[in-house]
């Protein structure tokens, strides 16, 4: 099998589209969105984790058992944090 080779271009573009995106949270952190914050934080927390999951980790060009693995990692992530929300909207502390 040969590897596929990926030019350096693209590993600078990577690079600089996620300095782009730490300026980015930090220049968000400074703005008033109120309950927004934390969506907005994780969102651009998620799209720098895809760009180093698919780049840096090369799952781009990955076998189909990478993207299993990938795949079943974020589904018990998914159900952890299932459980943990479940837990925490029942607390007889929680108010709407």
């Amino acid at each position: 099998m040969t590897a596929r080779v990926i030019p350096p271009a693209t590993y600078y573009t990577v690079f600089a589209a996620l300095i782009g995106l730490t300026f980015l949270t930090v220049g968000i952190s400074f703005v008033p969105l109120g309950e927004m914050h934390t969506a907005v934080g994780l969102t651009i927390a998620s799209i720098k984790a895809l760009l180093v999951i698919l780049f840096f980790m090369h799952l781009l060009y990955g076998s189909k058992a990478n993207w299993l693995a990938i795949g079943a990692g974020l589904f018990w992530l998914g159900i952890l944090l299932a459980l943990t929300l479940a837990d925490y909207f029942t607390r007889h502390w929680w108010t709407y």
